[in-house]
């Protein structure tokens, strides 16, 4: 598994049903990271899967942890 899933209950909608993987490096521990249950390295990647109806929220999230979104890949059914 390359990360976290978010799944809405929109998923069947087309627009629901689509899936984006953001790569994002400089995670921080942080007040709202310790709500996670397992610590955040400061190095490396961090691939988080989100469906497209919630792909700006999770930026906002990503952002206000710390982190930079080095790139954006749409999922296909095959992955």
């Amino acid at each position: 598994m390359f990360g976290q899933t978010a799944v809405g209950s929109t998923a069947n909608t087309p627009s629901g049903s689509r899936m984006f993987r953001y790569e994002v490096v400089g995670l921080r521990q942080s007040a709202e990271t310790d709500k996670f249950g397992y610590p955040i390295r400061n190095s490396g990647s961090v691939f988080i899967t989100v469906p497209y109806n919630r792909m700006n929220e999770e930026m906002q999230r990503i952002l206000r942890m710390g982190g930079k979104i080095v790139s954006i890949e749409p999922l296909t059914a095959a992955e």
